[in-house]
């Protein structure tokens, strides 16, 4: 095991991001079995990447809550604290598949030979610079078949007979202390900005409709926003149910032993569709082309994603996800 090569990963969110590296993960493993892999992500985002049996090691960083402080004590501790975490190890790949300059930094203070995406093939281009490989891997092809092509060319494989893998759908995840009814779907009501939403009378129409078949809706939500919503939407709905917060462990419990699962564009809709969950995926203003919702290979009931004006007839939508309940 000595002599096992070591890979580390720096994709550091978003949430969506995150999950859609997983598969490539799967893909290094089956290709180097005793390959080593560590990972640096956000540490709201740092439970994801330990999902996957074939992460080692997670190495967390705070860069959106080190910005607010830059020149506390705590924030400089930290900051020392993950530097040393990185220079750890001396790694056969840094592999930066986030393609920004804040991840080609991470990457260059790292130690080990650097990949990324060349000039023409990254959201940053100047990134690229700072890498000592470079892939040539289309814009236009989803991101976590981009993550794939990119994990591939580094470490020196081809994906095309591989199947899609994200690795987590054994993972035990965390049960939430809350009482759960026995039958339920997750209502993934919140999004990262308000022109994602769905209308809450949309909502309303599907609790209800969810109700007549005695099936409960549990409304998760990660800030306040999306509280208050949840709660106008169980009010006087006895089969509707606003969970405390969670976190992201107790998320993927809730989606993985659900009936079904219905959202936006949200992080969580992936998580979801990486558990082999059905559902539908509701996309009103995004292209889902580049950054939908993708199952695993073998998923029995994949999620259906809905973009643009199909999303816009509620009725004929929620009939649509009631209906998939029964099969």
């Amino acid at each position: 095991m000595s002599n096992a090569r070591k890979l580390l990963i720096i994709k550091t969110s978003s949430l969506g991001d995150v999950v859609h590296m997983l598969p490539a993960v799967t893909d290094a493993l089956q290709q180097q079995p005793d390959l080593l892999i560590d990972w640096v992500v956000e540490e709201g985002f740092a439970e994801v990447p330990s999902w996957h049996p074939g992460i080692r090691r997670v190495i967390p960083l705070a860069l959106r809550r080190w910005r607010k402080t830059p020149f506390a004590a705590n924030t400089k501790a930290e900051i020392k604290q993950f530097l040393s975490a990185l220079k750890q190890e001396q790694y056969d790949y840094v592999l930066d598949t986030q393609g920004l300059l804040k991840s080609a930094l991470i990457a260059c203070l790292s130690s080990g030979e650097r990949y990324g995406y060349d000039w023409h093939s990254i959201r940053e281009p100047l990134a690229s610079l700072c890498y000592q490989h470079h892939a040539t891997v289309s814009r236009q092809q989803h991101a976590v078949t981009r993550n794939r092509l990119l994990t591939a060319a580094a470490l020196g494989y081809a994906i095309d007979d591989m199947p899609l893998a994200y690795g987590i759908s054994l993972t035990t995840f965390p049960n939430p202390s809350v009482e759960l009814p026995e039958k339920y779907i997750v209502a993934l009501h919140g999004t990262s900005r308000p022109a994602k939403e769905w209308a809450e009378t949309h909502w309303q129409m599907l609790i209800q409709t969810i109700a007549e078949r005695g099936i409960h809706t549990l409304l998760p939500w990660g800030n306040v926003r999306e509280c208050e919503r949840a709660e106008r939407l169980a009010q006087q709905q006895p089969y509707a149910q606003v969970l405390p917060r969670c976190g992201l462990g107790e998320l993927a419990y809730l989606l993985q032993h659900a009936q079904g699962v219905i959202g936006m564009d949200t992080g969580l809709m992936h998580i979801a569709s990486a558990l082999d969950q059905r559902g539908l995926a509701l996309y009103p203003v995004t292209a889902p082309e580049l950054t939908g919702v993708m199952g695993n290979n073998n998923a029995q009931t994949p999620i259906t994603t809905l973009a643009g004006e199909a999303t816009a007839d509620a009725a004929i939508i929620v009939q649509r996800f009631s209906d998939l309940l029964e099969t």
